[in-house]
């Protein structure tokens, strides 16, 4: 698959955001902040066939290394749901070295759901992804998104954004997928590393590459 991703670990665990130094926070910052049950809401933001937005009430991760709960904590806002951090933490195992995988994100994912088959942990265990991982990850999304969920991606790796800027996480991270456009080609994220960064739109393609080696959790 043709993609600019560097990728420097292929671990299934998740490390840090970033190589040294701490994210200043927390900074909340609500670019879409829902309103109403999920299902309406997500009605509300239908822009056409094949496009489609959920409102994130977005928080920035207090350290370096809360980004899976950070991510998770987003991710359900869409729903209306506004979790503590340091709960999930502690649920998730995270530590300075993070959170492990996307399989102790997702039950996490389903308890404060309400529903223990909401979320499901799919892996991309190859290297760079294929058509086929990358057409199944498409259409989680979109299923995900249209049922007014987030995915939740655990990634490393570099890649660039439609906008032309680079987002590099060669330890590991994790983000929220909170919308759609174009049929699914492309993904809008919310990333809790930085608050000036905290959403942007990148290609499925690119999304596929940067989960290689590792998961997401997806309806």
């Amino acid at each position: 698959m043709r993609t600019d991703l560097i990728r420097k670990t292929a671990l299934t665990a998740a490390g840090l955001a970033f190589t040294g130094g701490a994210i200043a926070g927390p900074v909340t910052t609500a670019f879409a902040a829902p309103t109403g049950k999920p299902t309406t809401q997500t009605q509300n933001d239908r822009k056409g066939h094949g496009e489609r937005e959920l409102g994130v009430r977005y928080e920035a991760q207090p350290n370096f290394y809360y980004c899976g709960p950070a991510a998770t904590r987003n991710a359900l806002s869409v729903q209306g749901k506004n979790i503590n951090v340091d709960d999930m933490a502690k649920e998730m195992g995270t530590t300075e070295a993070g959170t492990n995988s996307i399989n102790d994100i997702t039950p996490v994912l389903n308890k404060e759901t309400g529903k223990n088959d909401a979320y499901r942990s799919v892996e991309i265990s190859t290297p760079d992804a294929n058509a086929k991982q990358t057409d199944q990850l498409r259409a989680d999304i979109i299923r995900t998104v249209d049922d007014g969920r987030a995915v939740v991606a655990n990634i490393a790796g570099t890649s660039t954004d439609t906008d032309g800027v680079t987002h590099s996480y060669e330890g590991g991270h994790y983000i929220s997928v909170v919308g759609y456009r174009d049929n699914g080609n492309t993904v809008k994220i919310a990333d809790s590393a930085n608050p000036n960064t905290a959403a942007y739109w990148i290609s499925v393609e690119h999304l596929a590459d940067w989960i290689a080696t590792r998961g997401y959790a997806t309806s």
